[in-house]
């Protein structure tokens, strides 16, 4: 490559004149004029200078650096070149970006007999304040490792000489080059190997929470890797160079370097920010990024989420060109040996070595709903490995086809329905959909969600990838060799009469996000729309809508409500009315749920959303006008719960009379199953100091849990919780009930942090072991939890908000807790609930990503509830300030 040659603005960045005026020595001299020269780019960046200007200036502000010190080193004729390499050789350097040199030695050089040499000039470097990565090679060992490892290779590819001897240089370049290793098909094949795996750590998608945005898929590594190739194969100096060979155009290319840009300024300000060499779009440099690059607060949308939007967009455009510019490499440079007669499929469309391709470059002109069909013929022939690289082009050059006119054309309306139809391929198809931008253009609401991110721990995912996400759930759940992973889901798939209307609905269920107002009523809209258009019937079309208003309502009231109550089961029921609606959002519940974040959906959260259906199935089949009757059910569970004890031997006698202890309310909130649990642990350990604790490993409902019986004391729910999480235990669930005796009658559900139930048999026992012995004084139990956090959970703030409502039916009094989630938080709730004079009945605890909505059911120590508002005012400021100091 040639030599850089000198910015617009290189007398503000480099003047000959700092090196001789600075005083103390050569060292203070060169770390003063990196350092001026580096803020006066800064100023430059500040000011709005192209990026590529500063990438390029800060090139060449180091090589103006280097040169001056090599030469006072190595100014004689001997055979060592200083050449720059890699992304230093290309030219692109960012503030904290590492300078990596060779020192290529000349045959005959002894690296040994210039070591002294060496070493000083390095240490020279390292002192002036640049990270710089070094090798010393002679042409033989150049030859030798670049045969072994293909990156130093690539990194030798892009060698600039910056002193030596050139014909030195040259002879390193040729032996290097294709003709001698790496040939341009082996080349390409291991960097295409390579992505693949990179992109693998990257769980194959460009919308991570924290994105890399060098390394991650679609960005500027895979710039670099369609230059390598271009390099490798055409002998390219530039990108630019690839229009000229007719794999570019024009318009391709500028939004190849759009996109560049874009990623170089906010890695340069990264840089900038941190001080170091840092990649990562974390969460705490976001917002000051955003801020950076002049992104602005809205009612509709943070201006961190405005940004980070503006950044998923841009990478998966540049996932896009990286996919088709490599497809058309493929075909150039391992596929050009092959046959390619084509196969036909239709009028329309071919196959060519494997890949669907239009007919001729006409097609998409001629009948633009084939731009549509493309995707109907991919899920119907599973064989094809893609989308040739050039209808790829043609594609992304007709979406301007998609008008209205289009949308309202019946072959395309008739051909969306017939790929959501599909019985293999569907969201496989959509999201290649959605990559080549058509989704968005069929579905002009979906446009708005493309790269949406919220700015939350809770969505891990853009609302575009999440909604695709649920798509594939929902398909996951119709296919027989996935069938024992959500066994219930499988069987009620199997029963729909027309699964499609479940995929619209996960099409629709977030669509309106972003748009302000309520998303649920605003989607209801568009699905309404979506399917009158599409002409399904109204039955079918207000199916779909309802789906879409309600989604979150099955798991609002499984997590925020106490499903054991049979009044919110009966009012749940009332809200789907039928089997067939139940049934549809049950599934879509599932579904989305498991799309939202890898580590929100567990065993609890299964048990709880099962058994919120299996209650709700038998109320609608009793009927909704025949609620279920109180005393009814506590029969009924009685006499289950006696048979399970009569087979283990239990005298029915002593179970009479232990039960004379208990309330109403405790036969109504447990199964007969954890009643006999709880009465069978009671009587065998009658006699034994108490507290009495029980331990199931795998509950009824999903998670581990523990049972707790003996004398009320204060502070047992602040003492128990604080030592569960002392224990590393996450408390999803609480039951308190007291006894007639002054008894307590307390059953918490507990997970691991990783979301899993305990199972290890030691573990079980160290935690009964440590609650027996803490809770027989729980006023000497320390609340303080010194459980480390995630990192991320520092970036995020979340005001504590206490709310209070009525719960008539029961007599008892829902307080609502929103804060921050924290180490030692319910523990300080309990602890607020012994100073204020109030009992807890049941908790219901959700974690939301950074943020914690506890539910808590309370009472004063009368039973009753909190009507006074003067009270629970008190408790509202009790609890807000414990936490401030949590």
């Amino acid at each position: 490559m040639p030599p850089l040659p000198p910015p617009p603005f290189a007398r503000e960045v480099f003047d000959e004149q700092w090196l001789t005026d600075a005083a103390g020595g050569e060292v203070t001299a060169f770390r003063e004029a990196l350092t001026r020269g580096t803020e006066a780019l800064h100023r430059l960046c500040e000011s709005g200078t192209p990026i590529r200007q500063l990438v390029a200036g800060r090139a060449w502000l180091i090589d103006q650096l280097l040169l001056r010190a090599w030469q006072s080193r190595f100014g004689g004729p001997a055979e060592i070149a200083l050449v720059a390499v890699g992304g230093y050789g290309r030219g692109e350097l960012h503030p904290a970006s590492d300078i990596d040199l060779m020192l290529l030695l000349g045959e005959g050089v002894e690296a040994e007999a210039l070591r002294g040499a060496i070493e000083s000039f390095l240490i020279f470097l390292w002192d002036i304040g640049l990270e710089v990565g070094h090798s010393v090679r002679n042409l033989s060992q150049c030859v030798q490792e670049a045969e072994q490892d293909i990156t130093v290779a690539t990194n030798l590819m892009e060698a600039r000489l910056l002193d030596g001897p050139e014909p030195l240089f040259r002879r390193m370049k040729e032996k290097t080059g294709p003709s001698h290793i790496w040939p341009s098909d082996r080349f390409f094949d291991a960097k295409w190997r390579e992505q693949q795996a990179r992109h693998e750590k990257f769980h194959d998608t460009a919308y991570n929470l924290e994105p890399n945005i060098k390394e991650g898929p679609g960005g500027l590594r895979d710039i670099q890797m369609i230059g390598w190739v271009a390099k490798r194969h055409f002998g390219a100096d530039t990108l630019h160079d690839l229009v000229e060979h007719h794999f570019l155009t024009e318009q391709e290319y500028q939004a190849l370097m759009e996109g560049q840009d874009f990623l170089w300024r906010i890695r340069w300000g990264l840089h900038k920010l941190t001080g170091r060499r840092e990649d990562r779009l974390l969460f705490d440099h976001q917002p000051r990024m955003a801020e950076r690059l002049g992104y602005r607060d809205s009612e509709a949308a943070l201006g961190v989420e405005q940004f980070m939007q503006d950044y998923y967009r841009t990478v998966i455009e540049l996932s896009r060109l990286n996919e088709m510019l490599l497809q058309l490499f493929q075909e150039a440079i391992l596929l050009v040996h092959e046959p390619a007669e084509p196969v036909t499929i239709n009028r329309r469309f071919q196959a060519r070595r494997g890949f669907l391709e239009v007919t001729d470059n006409q097609i998409f002109l001629r009948y633009p709903f084939a731009l549509l069909e493309l995707f109907v013929v991919m899920a119907g022939h599973p064989e094809l490995k893609g989308v040739r690289a050039s209808t790829i082009r043609l594609i992304r050059g007709h979406r301007h086809l998609i008008d209205e006119r289009f949308r309202n054309d019946i072959r395309a309306r008739s051909l969306f329905m017939e790929l959501l139809r599909q019985p293999h391929g569907v969201t496989h198809e959509l999201r290649r959909m959605n990559r080549y931008g058509i989704l968005a253009a069929y579905l002009p609401p979906f446009a708005n969600i493309v790269g949406r991110m919220q700015y939350d721990l809770f969505h891990a995912y853009t609302v575009d990838e999440h909604t695709l996400f649920v798509v594939r759930n929902l398909r996951r759940f119709t296919v027989p060799e996935h069938a024992h992973e959500f066994p219930l889901c499988s069987q009620l798939v199997r029963e729909l009469p027309k699964p499609e209307l479940l995929y619209i609905a996960g099409l629709f269920h977030d669509i309106a996000k972003g748009r302000g107002g309520d998303h649920s009523v605003l989607g209801e809209e568009d699905a309404l729309h979506f399917c009158r258009h599409h002409d399904l019937s109204e039955a079918d079309a207000r199916l779909v809508a309802w789906l879409v208003r309600n989604h979150l309502i099955m798991s609002m009231t499984a997590q925020r409500k106490d499903i054991s109550d049979p009044e919110v089961v009966q009012a749940f029921a009332e809200q789907v009315r039928d089997k067939l609606h139940l049934d549809h959002l049950y599934l879509l519940t599932v579904a989305d749920i498991r799309a939202t974040n890898p580590t929100l959906w567990n065993a609890w959260k299964d048990a709880l959303l099962r058994d919120l259906y299996n209650a709700t199935k038998r109320a609608l089949r009793r009927g909704l006008e025949n609620p279920i009757d109180a005393e009814e059910r506590i029969r009924d569970t009685q006499q289950e719960a006696l048979r399970l004890l009569r087979e283990g031997g239990i005298d029915e006698r002593e179970v009479s009379l232990l039960w004379e202890e208990m309330p109403p309310e405790y036969f109504l909130r447990y199964s007969a199953e954890e009643i006999a649990w709880h009465s069978r642990g009671i009587l065998e350990h009658r006699g034994e100091e108490p507290p009495l604790v029980l331990i199931q490993p795998h509950g009824l409902r999903g998670a581990t849990a523990i049972f707790i019986y003996g004398p009320i004391r204060d502070r047992l729910f602040a003492a128990t919780t604080a030592t569960a999480e002392q224990m590393g235990l996450s408390i999803v669930d609480a039951r308190v009930i007291a006894s007639h005796r002054h008894h307590t009658l307390d059953t918490y559900l507990a997970l691991e942090e990783d979301g899993r139930p305990v199972t290890d048999p030691a573990r079980l026992e160290e935690i009964r072991l440590t609650l027996r012995q803490r809770l027989r004084d729980p006023a000497t139990v320390s609340l303080r939890v010194a459980r480390r956090q995630p990192r991320q959970m520092k970036y995020f703030e979340a005001n504590t908000r206490v709310t209070f409502s009525d719960d008539t039916a029961n007599h008892r009094t829902v307080m609502e807790v929103i804060t921050k989630d924290r180490p030692g938080l319910l523990s300080r709730v309990g602890q607020a609930f012994a100073l204020c004079g109030i009992r807890l009945h049941n908790a219901r605890i959700a974690t939301i990503g950074h943020r914690a909505e506890d539910v808590f059911f309370i009472t004063d120590l009368e039973n009753r509830p909190l009507d006074d508002e003067g009270q629970r005012e008190k408790l509202r400021r009790t609890v807000e300030e414990l936490l401030t100091g949590c």
